[in-house]
Order: structure tokens, then C-alpha cells, then sequence
């Protein structure tokens, strides 16, 4: 079946956007096997990938669309943690999609001991802080545990990312290309972050902050 059957242009569109940013992130050994999914609002509900897909191998078609009560109404049947989804979209009005990555140095991050749970990666660069902001750490829940769409719902309040301790990141953005970047600065920060450790090192103070903040209107906690 043919997308463009669907009779909406710009949900069409969307759809190739999904198919083509994940195939984009799983060739970059963002997304191995059939981990992470994508997820994109719709006016009429939201696109999410299917349970079991690679990011890589992604149909347009087949793509599971959901109402906001969670029911599917097309597709294939959506990831298992499309609840999580669906809980940041409930919590930022402004989230026009959300990227869910397993990604290495990220993940790498998140199963580390003794980091500060409210901002567990410092802000090494100015481009972190304007697309990331402070990151939270959520402590470790099963995949597919109903208990974390409360838990990321609430961070999501004030945070466009949330990293999953023992897990990932969740990252949102007004757009697609919004969220992917984003996550990519956050992956590209973590490998710093880890490179870095046990090296001196010199974060942004609050007042480079602020001037960020200032600078570029950015709205961060």
C-alpha cells in the first residue's frame, strides 16, 4: 500500500521522514538491531515505529498510528514502550516528535555510579546546552514497566531530555529533525563525557549559561 493512499500530504510526509531519519540513525550504529523508535504528532493522533522493527528497515505503510488514548487505528502494532511516548507528548505540548535511543556512550552514561541525578552530564558545550539543556537521570525501570511513563512524564514537565538509567535517552523536539539532532548532541556529549573522565576539566559556569539563555531565548530549568 502506498502511503499517499492515505489522502494527507503531510501526514505522507512524516511518514518518509520517520523511514528516513531511521534508517539515517541505525547506519550510524545509533540504533542497533531492533532497538530505540521514533514517533512523530499528528493533528489526528501520533505516528510511533512498530514493536520489533529496525530503525533501518522502517515501511512508511506500516508505521503504527495511534489515537491519544493509546489505540492503534492503523498500522503495525506499535513498540512497547509507546507509552512513554505518549506520556511526554501529554506533558509538552510543544513536542512535535520524541527520539528513544539505546545508543552507546549514552547508555554507557547511564548505567556509570555516582552521577548527580538532576544534570548527570555537565554542560562540556555551549551546542549541549542549547539543545539538551540540564539532563536529568531517571533511576532504573524494566522495559516496558507501565510505572515509567508517570516517572518521565513528570520530567518531562521541564526537560526536552530525560536519560533512562541502565537504558537510553528520550529526547523531544518541535520537529523531528528538532529531536534527532538533539539526540545526536547528546550522544556526541557523552562520548566526551567519558573521554574526559579523569581529566581536569572545565564545564560551562552559570553565568556562560545564562548568556546562552539569553542569547538564544533558550526556555531551560
Amino acid at each position: 500500500m502506498s502511503v499517499l493512499i492515505l489522502g494527507n500530504p503531510e501526514e505522507a510526509r512524516k511518514r518518509e521522514q520517520m523511514v528516513e531519519f531511521g534508517r539515517s540513525l541505525f547506519e550510524r550504529g545509533l540504533s542497533a538491531g531492533s532497538s530505540g523508535n521514533l514517533s512523530v504528532r499528528l493533528d489526528d493522533g501520533w505516528l510511533l515505529t512498530p514493536t520489533n522493527a529496525s530503525l533501518g528497515r522502517l515501511d512508511p505503510a506500516r508505521l503504527a498510528k495511534l489515537d491519544w488514548d493509546g489505540r492503534l487505528i492503523s498500522g503495525d502494532l506499535p513498540s512497547k514502550e509507546s507509552f512513554l511516548h505518549r506520556a511526554v507528548y501529554q506533558e509538552r505540548g510543544g513536542a512535535g516528535a520524541i527520539v528513544h535511543l539505546h545508543s552507546t556512550h549514552s547508555a554507557a552514561v547511564s548505567c556509570m555510579c555516582g552521577l548527580d541525578a538532576a544534570d548527570c552530564i555537565p554542560a562540556l558545550t555551549p551546542y549541549f546546552v542549547m539543545k539538551i539543556g540540564r539532563l536529568p537521570l531517571l533511576p532504573y525501570y524494566r522495559p516496558g514497566d507501565p510505572a515509567l511513563a508517570g516517572a518521565v512524564g513528570r520530567l518531562a514537565r521541564k526537560h526536552t531530555a530525560v536519560l533512562l538509567a541502565n537504558h537510553g535517552p528520550v529526547v523531544s523536539g518541535v520537529t523531528l529533525d528538532a529531536a534527532v539532532y538533539a539526540a545526536e548532541e547528546l550522544e556526541e556529549t557523552a562520548k566526551l563525557f567519558l573521554l574526559l573522565r579523569g581529566v581536569p576539566t572545565s564545564p560551562l559556569d552559570a553565568g556562560q549559561i545564562d548568556e546562552l539563555k539569553s542569547a538564544f531565548k533558550l526556555e531551560l530549568e
